[in-house]
């Protein structure tokens, strides 16, 4: 993990939720064209979509809910969910990450488990009891994404909510995703938040 970290602090509805984070991506805001990319890893920078799928998650109450994130990065949106009362899983392909989301958590006085799990290989989460709800904030980088995240979906959760600033490959997502399940979609700023219903 980075030595050098700032701290971020966050307004949610709620209060404030404060972030540890690298440096050098504290640097790199992510206020550039959905197109932007860091040259940071992924995981550390504060993305816009995780603090607005984190606004939306503020408001509910979540006591009791299983809860897991794809690719959770700083997990902002875990966070709000455990202020809320969800038992989280916060995931990311990158070891990396997952110390700083357990330091995080900690920090905002919430418990939150922690898994090295690549969603574009499942397994380990498709062997887990299913979850009420799965969260994914801007993971849809690639056209490569969008069938194996269609698939995932309703073999480890009930629902989800996904959240993305307008990247080619969500678009492609949502369009196939309406012809299997409800979708309500709902906007911050420029990010769209998706929720999936499969049962």
């Amino acid at each position: 993990m980075p030595e050098e970290l700032v701290t971020q602090s966050i307004q949610l509805p709620s209060g404030e939720l404060r972030l540890l984070q690298p440096q050098e991506s504290a640097e790199l805001p992510d206020a550039g064209g959905v197109e932007w990319a860091p040259i940071a890893p992924y995981w550390s920078v504060l993305w816009r979509s995780g603090v607005a799928l984190a606004c939306e998650l503020d408001d509910l109450a979540l006591r009791g809910l299983r809860v897991v994130e794809l690719g959770c990065g700083l997990a902002v949106p875990s966070i709000a969910a455990a202020r809320g009362g969800a038992d989280v899983l916060a995931t990311d392909a990158s070891a990396e990450a997952l110390p700083l989301v357990e330091r995080n958590a900690r920090l905002n006085a919430v418990r939150i488990e922690t898994a090295e799990i690549a969603w574009e290989q499942p397994d380990e989460l498709a062997r887990r009891r299913r979850f009420d709800v799965l969260l994914a904030a801007d993971v849809l980088y690639e056209p490569a994404s969008v069938a194996p995240l269609l698939s995932l979906l309703p073999r480890v959760a009930k629902e989800a909510w996904i959240a993305d600033p307008g990247r080619g490959p969500a678009d492609a997502f949502i369009e196939q995703a309406r012809r299997r399940w409800e979708i309500e979609t709902r906007v911050r700023d420029i990010v769209r938040i998706h929720r999936l219903r499969f049962d």
